[in-house]
């Protein structure tokens, strides 16, 4: 599995020294890194570049990404266009074509719910009626409602009705995510889902992550030669990554709620971890960033056995594998496209 570098100081300088990346801070080396192992490069703020470096990872398809302090996207610098031509034009006829995409789209939203009620489940068998007393009613009523709506996935016979469906499982879900946290402290009460900006600790944290699984799972399209423009859950919009938002629907409640749940549950967050803008948003601090890159490069690294395949593989690999398997549904290789269901 590849590496992605994650530069967060605000005054580096990224450059080119032979075959490797260097970092540099106040001129000072502070990082150095072969470029042949490395699969992306995402800068926080406004750390500068030398052409040379971009140049070079442009052409061993290395991927740079520009983002904010909050982890929105705002740019992206890559080489020319791979894969298979055929390949992306399946991909467009099958996004035009109402009775292919929604064979896919069936299967992303089975997945993402599935996914959610085995967070919910996981929360229930790991701590005991002391811990849940108030909330095990409501997690048990929303592992219900969660299967229902996978179940009725599977006879929704339009995109629009999986749409639907999609929304009320993230209604259902993030109504009783407050339950899944196992802290008293109001600072890390939630509110319910809120964007651009967030507005209380726990939805800064998810966006950062969402914002890092993004990253990961565009990158994987385009290594398999799919455009990450071109979805089938999410509609075509100018500068959105549709299929990319497509793919982490059901790697959402896997890669980035359990860790967000994790950091907080194991107090390695604290309320003064984040920053409180004065325009009623919330962000992290640039070191509780540093700490949660770690604990997500830490997390892509947990093994579990995929449920296609039966094969053991990190979980930073699984949106590859889940890109793959759509490129070989799309070319015909396979007859539906498996979302990837964790158990």
């Amino acid at each position: 599995m590849l590496n992605t570098i994650y530069v967060t100081s605000e005054d580096a300088w990224l450059r080119k020294d032979g075959a490797n990346l260097v970092i540099e801070v106040d001129g000072a080396e502070r990082g150095r890194a072969p470029l042949h192992m490395l699969e992306g490069l995402v800068s926080f703020g406004r750390p500068g570049a030398s052409p040379a470096l971009l140049a070079a990872c442009a052409e061993a398809g290395i991927t740079v990404s520009h983002l904010d302090p909050n982890g929105r996207f705002l740019a992206r610098v890559e080489g020319p266009r791979t894969g298979n031509v055929l390949l992306r034009r399946a991909q467009f006829r099958a996004a035009d074509t109402p009775e292919r995409a929604v064979v896919i789209v069936r299967g992303i939203v089975a997945a993402k719910a599935a996914n959610q009620r085995t967070v919910i489940r996981r929360a229930l068998r790991d701590h005991g009626d002391s811990q849940l007393t108030d909330g095990r009613e409501a997690l048990e009523g929303a592992e219900r409602r969660l299967t229902d709506v996978a179940r009725r996935t599977l006879v929704a016979a339009e995109v629009g009705q999986l749409r639907g469906l999609e929304g009320e499982a993230a209604q259902v879900y993030f109504g009783c995510f407050n339950h899944l946290l196992r802290t008293v402290d109001p600072a890390f009460a939630f509110g319910g889902r809120s964007r651009r900006p967030p507005l209380d600790r726990i939805n800064a944290l998810l966006s950062f992550l969402y914002a890092m699984l993004g990253h990961d799972c565009r990158s994987a399209l385009e290594a398999h030669g799919l455009d990450p423009q071109v979805g089938f859950l999410h509609a075509d919009r100018p500068g959105r990554a549709s299929l990319a938002l497509d793919l982490m629907e059901e790697l959402r409640p896997v890669l980035a709620d359990r860790l967000v749940l994790s950091l907080i549950n194991r107090r390695q967050l604290a309320p003064a971890d984040f920053i409180m803008e004065e325009a009623g948003g919330v962000r992290l601090t640039d070191e509780a960033r540093k700490r949660v890159l770690i604990a997500w490069q830490e997390r892509k690294r947990d093994e579990l056995t995929h449920p296609f395949l039966g094969e053991a593989l990190p979980l930073g690999l699984v949106a590859h594998v889940q890109a793959q398997l759509l490129a070989r549904h799309l070319r015909g290789d396979l007859d539906g496209y498996p979302g990837f269901v964790w158990k």
